[in-house]
């Protein structure tokens, strides 16, 4: 039975390339007509057309992946979260994320304060103009 679904499963997706090649061809023919300020013009490389009807298959099993992953671990998300508000009374979570968040804050702070000093004190050590 599974070699069968593996049968159609590349069946399918021979089919299934020159359309994804037609698309990849058709978006790139878009982009390069946009102006150059365009904001939504990319620089994409005229190679990744012919690229593409090779990467696809990846990219949709890893995204089909992920969508799984995701799923399952909402779920559990749901579940845990469901057990949390029925046995714990105490709003301890605010305390922690309190706490967290301060942390984090406090190490970007540091690390931005940090980069600062380092890369624009020659600008700062100049005399101001009048």
């Amino acid at each position: 039975m599974p070699v069968i679904f593996l049968y159609y499963l590349c069946y399918g997706s021979l089919w299934l390339t020159p359309v994804i090649f037609a698309c990849t061809a058709y978006a790139y023919s878009i982009n390069a007509r946009r102006i150059t300020d365009d904001p939504q013009k990319k620089d994409f490389h005229p190679a990744a057309i012919f690229l593409a009807p090779f990467t696809w298959p990846f990219l949709f099993f890893a995204s089909l992946s992920l969508f799984i992953l995701r799923a399952f671990l909402y779920g559990v998300f749901l579940i845990l979260f469901t057990i949390a508000l029925l046995t714990v009374r105490k709003p301890f979570i605010f305390v922690w994320l309190d706490k967290i968040a301060t942390a984090i804050g406090n190490k970007l702070l540091e690390a931005n304060t940090l980069l600062i000093k380092l890369f624009l004190r020659p600008w700062l050590d100049y005399p101001q103009p009048i």
